[in-house]
């Protein structure tokens, strides 16, 4: 089986991190690979760079689709363009915040969203919405740290990204954490253990997802609205995106 890890921004580093983290969970016969795309920005903190990561991964999807992939991971807690892969990829698309949303009501009563910048939270409860999760997440919470800083050495955000979720804890009376950044992956098992409680990282969790519905023959269905998008031109820079 292949599993393709779709890390829609372009920082290399931290997309060779997650998928460490991906190969860490994979089942035996599982092959993890994790990509960036080759345009889009270094990282997603805004809706605008979430919509200029979308043509990068989609152009990623459309080469797992020759090369094979059996389902695919979007490494990006907001989950970008999910929607738009699902149209293009015959096997399952699942996003990072979809599955640690849905892992983390099987672990406690409520969860907390523990994620980087303030700015990003709204996009965290719409997506609990969408999922069905507003009554089971009772906080999104910021660390104020910005995406590459996960990165830089000798970085504060270990400890505060810690903190946050002990207050998420003691504040928001939840009983899971769930990270919400796929730079935050590596950090699980060490607040997990320093907590006490269940840290939940979408990208694990996203994996094992896809891996169940690989194993179980389910692909996401195209009978109405997944259907291949119809073929149209497009100019200008997106010309090379034409459904033919």
């Amino acid at each position: 089986m292949l599993v393709k890890i779709i890390n829609p921004n372009t920082t290399i580093s931290m997309t060779q991190r997650i998928g460490e983290c991906a190969r860490a969970v994979a089942a035996v016969g599982t092959e993890i690979s994790a990509v960036s795309p080759s345009m889009g920005p270094a990282s997603i903190e805004s809706h605008y760079d979430e919509a200029l990561s979308v043509p990068g991964l989609l152009e990623e999807i459309e080469r797992g689709e020759r090369e094979g992939a059996d389902g695919y991971v979007i490494a990006c807690f907001g989950d970008p363009g999910l929607d738009a892969a699902r149209e293009l990829a015959v096997g399952p698309v699942v996003g990072i915040a979809e599955a640690a949303m849905h892992a983390a009501p099987f672990l406690g009563r409520g969860f907390s969203v523990v994620t980087t910048l303030g700015r990003t939270t709204g996009r965290a409860w719409d997506l609990a919405g969408r999922y069905g999760m507003s009554r089971t997440c009772r906080n999104v919470r910021a660390c104020e740290i910005p995406v590459l800083e996960l990165e830089q050495p000798g970085s504060r955000a270990r400890e505060l990204i810690t903190q946050e979720c002990r207050l998420a804890l003691l504040e928001d009376r939840s009983d899971v954490i769930v990270l919400g950044c796929a730079g935050m992956a590596d950090l699980t098992a060490e607040i997990s253990a320093t907590l006490g409680v269940p840290v939940v990282d979408g990208v694990a969790a996203a994996t094992k997802m896809v891996e169940s519905l690989v194993a179980m023959g389910l692909r996401t269905s195209a009978w109405s609205e997944f259907a291949p998008p119809p073929a149209k031109k497009y100019v200008g820079l997106l010309s090379e995106f034409a459904v033919l």
